[in-house]
């Protein structure tokens, strides 16, 4: 297999003076999907957090395309080609589809897939037909699709998806299990948040299962559908 992409050793996250991740270690390689599961408050979207640079107090190493990333700010990160689509689809309200993606463009970068809001728009047609919508006038599932857009526009080389399946009608989750499959079919990889099973197995390569802060599971995907202790201990499936 080729060298990881990103790469998180012996990660340690605080909010305040609770310690919430603890000596989290992952990697990412190149066109790989990795999905991090868990149940609700195990973990996921703090390591994301830490991953960017969101979270005030963080012990560990971060690697992202053989760069030292952990002492970076967040905008820092993100111009290295590190996407971030975070769960509360944080769109700007009042911009019209083509005003946020605008929000989000960088010039193509090397190695990385390159996007365009026509591009786009073959992926999500749905935001084909609402250009000039605001974003406050959207569904929950149109702004999903919004805010991995924005984020493709700054044309990353692996980004990091929170919780894609969650809340959204199952035809959304459909089209959003499509568009991962097509952004790894254009080389892109990702490290995927998720609790429903069923939706990770459609689309990752290998998963990492958290528990309370801790990383309690590593294998690949068909490896995790066939540990039913695993499954029962930590997913509740």
């Amino acid at each position: 297999m080729n060298a990881p992409l990103l790469k998180v050793a012996n990660l340690n996250a605080y909010y305040g003076r609770a310690h919430i991740l603890f000596d989290v270690s992952l990697e990412v390689r190149r066109g790989e999907v990795v999905a991090l599961m868990g149940r609700n408050g195990a973990g996921k979207s703090t390591t994301m957090k830490s991953i960017m640079g969101l979270t005030a107090r963080r012990e560990g190493t971060v690697h992202f395309d053989g760069a030292d990333i952990a002492a970076l700010p967040p905008h820092r990160i993100a111009r290295m080609g590190l996407g971030y689509v975070p769960e509360d689809r944080r769109v700007f309200s009042g911009l019209t589809v083509m005003e946020n993606l605008d929000t989000g463009r960088q010039p193509p970068r090397e190695g990385a897939p390159s996007w365009t809001p026509e591009k786009l728009f073959k992926l999500f047609p749905n935001l084909g037909e609402m250009p000039r919508r605001l974003g406050g006038q959207m569904s929950g599932g149109e702004q999903q699709m919004l805010t991995v857009s924005r984020t493709l526009m700054g044309n990353p080389r692996l980004v990091l998806l929170d919780e894609p399946s969650e809340g959204v009608a199952p035809v959304i989750v459909e089209q959003m299990a499509n568009m991962i499959l097509e952004l790894k079919r254009e080389g892109l990889s990702i490290l995927l948040s998720e609790q429903n099973l069923h939706f990770a197995e459609l689309v990752s390569d290998r998963a990492y299962v958290l528990e309370k802060g801790q990383i309690r599971f590593s294998g690949t995907m068909r490896e995790l559908a066939h540990d039913e202790a695993v499954r029962r201990a930590h997913l509740g499936v």
